[in-house]
């Protein structure tokens, strides 16, 4: 049968009898303490317990705000795809092109006289979309800027109409030019 670890110690000439015996006689004196409830358990053990416990609490809570923050994320995401889908113009391939400035970079369109004005008055708008540019309607163009800006790459204001009693209704500044 093996011998206990005060049994091997001694055997072994670690410790004397003398110290095997008070390390035995302080241990039954804790146990009876701690019985008996007059003893206070290592104060700096619990604080190292709670303060680890803490700290945990905190990292999970980190963790699962970041992992919160990627799920909608993905799903603000799904939406905005969802959207363009939707709600996009078919593309077309015509000859006549809308010039836009994305990025610094002057980016064409193909695009109809009708499409044209729609773009040009705000009543049409572009986005990117799967690495290519779409034309949607402005409300859908809205609901997307809600979520994420960077994606509409041209909104105009929607322009007002003109007031009957304006002297200048009659000369009218174009803003559509073709470039």
């Amino acid at each position: 049968m093996s011998l206990s670890l005060r049994d091997q110690l001694l055997k072994a000439g670690l410790v004397n009898q003398k110290q095997a015996k008070q390390v035995g006689k302080e241990k039954q004196k804790q146990q009876r303490l701690a019985h008996k409830g007059q003893i206070e358990l290592d104060d700096s053990q619990q604080r190292a317990a709670q303060e680890a416990m803490a700290e945990k609490v905190k990292r999970d809570q980190e963790l699962n705000r970041q992992q919160q923050e990627k799920v909608e994320q993905k799903a603000r995401a799904a939406q905005i795809k969802q959207l363009i889908e939707v709600s996009r113009l078919p593309k077309l391939t015509t000859e006549d092109y809308y010039n836009f400035v994305d990025d610094k970079k002057v980016k064409r369109i193909s695009v109809n006289t009708l499409m044209r004005n729609k773009l040009s008055s705000g009543s049409l708008a572009i986005v990117h979309h799967a690495g290519g540019y779409e034309v949607i309607p402005r409300e859908a163009a809205l609901k997307i800027q809600e979520r994420d800006p960077k994606r509409i790459v041209q909104l105009n204001t929607q322009t007002e109409e003109v007031d009957a009693d304006d002297p200048y209704a009659a000369y009218q500044i174009p803003d559509d030019l073709m470039w």
